[in-house]
């Protein structure tokens, strides 16, 4: 067993009443390791192009049964068997503010969209360094005021980058969300968190020097504070219902820890899930990780509740 894998009850625990903690479940003891080696066998390649290569990353999260796609300059739109008419999810995906796509995320926004019986748009935003704020960021407002006026319900999912442009879109927006889930969301690009520099975080798929690079990329000539691409620097004063789940082994963990805690002196409820050991956006697989899969169960749980 990998040392910096403890082993977990499988029984959830509670904090402060507003953080779950999670732990490894004892089929995760034996799988997190091994996937931890195929992701180091992985990115320890080079010479490929890192759009290219973080596509096939994304692609990793199978597609679920049951989904249909439908693609067009805009983004995806995931569609489940049995969709539940006139609501929709919003989903922002991940990749440091400089790759990923609609497209090759369509593995995971089909497990959301077949978990929540909802039609998931996965949005095609600009991507860094050939777009800086606050292109993606307007975008993002703009496409959530659109939805609105086309459902009766709308609910936002995001993964890192994509969970930043999600909390930073909550303080502009004026239309009602239904709910809001956040993957190991990316909310400070000054980097301050304790967890950048703890010497106990083994994050396989992040590392400080890059994103500090991608921030710089995506910053332009934004200060890393600015709350359209740093959200922590500016909770909004009301918040719909929002989840947060983030693996104890990664690099962004105390941004979500952060922003809870802001959120919480502010007067306003955020549940946060800390996942025992698990990695940055750890969701994404479904095909090794039994947590990844309860994980996804529970925020298919929490949007459609």
């Amino acid at each position: 067993m990998d040392a910096n894998v403890a082993l977990g009850t499988g029984h959830e625990t509670r904090g402060d009443g507003s953080i779950t903690r999670i732990p490894l479940s004892p089929h995760d003891v034996a799988a997190l390791p091994r996937l931890r080696e195929k992701l180091a066998q992985f990115w320890s390649k080079t010479g490929e192009d890192p759009r290219t290569q973080f596509a096939r990353f994304a692609e990793w999260t199978p597609i679920a049964s049951g989904v249909t796609f439908d693609e067009d300059s805009q983004g995806t739109w995931s569609e489940p068997t049995n969709a539940v008419p006139r609501e929709v999810i919003l989903h922002l995906h991940g990749g440091a503010y400089t790759k990923g796509s609609a497209h090759a995320f369509r593995g995971f926004a089909s497990q959301i969209a077949a978990r929540t019986h909802r039609t998931v748009f996965s949005l095609n935003y600009p991507l860094a360094p050939e777009a800086h704020v606050p292109v993606a960021f307007d975008l993002v407002v703009s496409t959530l005021a659109r939805l609105c006026a086309m459902y009766d319900s709308v609910s936002i999912v995001g993964d890192s980058a994509g969970g930043g442009l999600v909390a930073a879109s909550l303080s502009e927006v004026a239309w009602p969300i239904t709910a809001v889930v956040l993957f190991s969301p990316w909310l400070d690009l000054t980097l301050s968190g304790a967890s950048m520099t703890d010497p106990s975080i083994h994050d396989p798929l992040l590392a400080r020097d890059r994103l500090a690079d991608s921030a710089h990329a995506y910053l332009g000539d934004a200060p890393p504070d600015d709350p359209r691409a740093s959200p922590l620097f500016a909770i909004p004063q009301q918040l719909p219902p929002l989840l947060i789940q983030v693996g104890t082994d990664e690099l962004l963990l105390d941004d979500s820890r952060r922003y809870a805690a802001a959120a919480r002196r502010a007067g306003l409820r955020v549940q946060l899930e800390e996942w025992e050991a698990m990695h940055h956006v750890f969701q994404m697989s479904v095909a090794e990780l039994e947590g990844a899969r309860r994980a996804l169960d529970r925020a298919a749980q929490f949007l459609t509740t």
